[in-house]
């Protein structure tokens, strides 16, 4: 193996003048060999975490040296696993601090609660790592923006998991929705109807499983006994450590809105929603949503339901670009154009289902990879692209929660004299843990 610690000879890091070299840390993958393998930790590999590991491993001259989980029943499943897929075991951590410090980790992946992406993501860039993070990038809009400051100061190249960025029908739909041919698009609508996710029945208190550090898993968010509705999968549905469907699905799917109009910043929002289906089960969040954003010349509408499928278009997801010649739909299946009709004409050439590849995840790495070999920070998902994307869902949740109309300024990322809403904006850690400073 090649010396990791030796720079690549590149134009890029010979223009790096040595006053900024002594300041910043160098990511560890700048200075890796031509023929290394890119090597790295895992911080929360439930769930998404290990989704994205098994994702990176299935790319070239890739190796994970180590894994970090909370919960021991998790840590130890998975480097069993791991291990079968490569070959060697990597290192435990039940700290994701002790992780960070390990000299032989290139690359993170933080696959945590929401709660618990801020903090490690801003400590792998202080430490030199570049970041793949779990979508929605923050579980607030301050955090959000300290995410976004920290990568950039550090040069951080990071990825966040909103893989629809990189699956190439989703792609080729903005492809046609920027080619101009749907004419004025006037409304974007965005929808996840889910009929597979029941109602969370209400379970007592108790304690936690043996095993689980649960303050750990608590972290900054408020001190609670445990209860196996707030823990693993189900955290989605209370606010402490996450914005339910609307941050989970809508990060998704709100992306492609935006993406297909320009990636703008709203106006004004206004939400309408409760817990209509399931008024006496255990979530917090909504079960029924509509979030209503004005921007520049169009609206989007995001409309969210949980226990039925019963979506627009036929769909239980998607996005829907109405223009003045036609609307296309795009979901994970596929993408077709449905043209207006006037005088019993067609304005557009109707495009029937261009159908989806199902490899969204994989190219999504792929991508995060050539970005790290390359020092390339302008990726699908890059931290700019994610920001604007969450704090948008954000948005949608504290318009619900305010009751009102919302006005944004998007410059000094605040609410336009309303303190009350401004209040949502910046979370309260528990101590000991502090929000970062960037």
């Amino acid at each position: 193996m090649t010396n990791r610690r030796t720079f690549l000879k590149s134009t890029t890091t010979a223009a790096v003048g040595l006053s900024l070299a002594a300041t910043m840390p160098i990511p560890m993958s700048a200075c890796a060999g031509a023929n290394d393998k890119l090597r790295c930790g895992v911080i929360g590999v439930n769930g998404m975490g290990f989704a994205d590991l098994s994702a990176f491993l299935r790319q070239k001259n890739t190796e994970c040296v180590a894994i970090c989980d909370v919960d021991s029943n998790v840590l130890n499943k998975r480097a069993a696993e791991t291990e079968k897929i490569q070959g060697t075991k990597p290192k435990l951590y039940s700290d994701y601090r002790k992780l960070l410090e390990d000299k032989n980790v290139d690359v993170v992946i933080i696959g945590t609660p929401d709660h618990w992406h801020c903090l490690p993501m801003v400590e792998a860039c202080q430490a030199g790592k570049d970041v793949y993070c779990e979508k929605p990038l923050g579980n607030s809009i301050e955090e959000i923006n300290i995410m976004e400051r920290a990568a950039n100061k550090y040069k951080t190249v990071v990825q966040v998991g909103m893989w629809q960025r990189s699956d190439p029908h989703w792609m080729a739909a903005v492809d046609y929705v920027k080619s101009g041919k749907l004419g004025k698009i006037r409304t974007v609508r965005t929808w996840a109807y889910q009929g597979w996710m029941e109602p969370v029945p209400v379970k007592p208190d108790g304690e936690a499983p043996a095993g689980v550090d649960y303050d750990f898993w608590l972290g900054p968010a408020k001190k609670r006994p445990f209860n196996p509705n707030r823990f693993h999968f189900n955290f989605r549905w209370f606010y402490d450590y996450a914005g339910g469907l609307m941050t989970d699905w809508g990060v998704h799917i709100i992306d492609y809105g935006l993406f297909g109009m320009g990636d703008p910043s709203p106006k004004s929002i206004m939400s309408m929603g409760g817990k209509y289906a399931y008024p006496d089960d255990a979530a917090e969040t909504p079960d029924t949503l509509q979030a209503l954003f004005e921007f520049d010349g169009h609206t989007m509408l995001w409309d969210h339901g949980t226990g039925i499928d019963g979506g627009y278009y036929g769909r239980n997801h998607g996005v829907g670009y109405v223009g003045n010649n036609g609307t296309l739909v795009v979901d994970r299946d596929g993408w077709e154009v449905i043209p207006e009709r006037k005088n019993k004409k067609d304005l557009i050439e109707r495009v029937p289902l261009q159908k989806g590849t199902g490899k969204g995840l994989d190219y999504h790495m792929a991508n995060f990879i050539d970005g790290v070999k390359n020092r390339n920070r302008d990726l699908n998902a890059s931290i700019k692209i994610a920001a604007n994307t969450a704090r948008v869902a954000h948005l949608g949740n504290i318009a619900l929660r305010t009751g009102r109309r919302l006005y944004w300024d998007s410059e000094k990322s605040q609410f336009i004299n309303d303190d009350a809403a401004n209040k949502y904006l910046i979370p309260e850690y528990r101590a000991p843990w502090v929000l970062p400073k960037i």
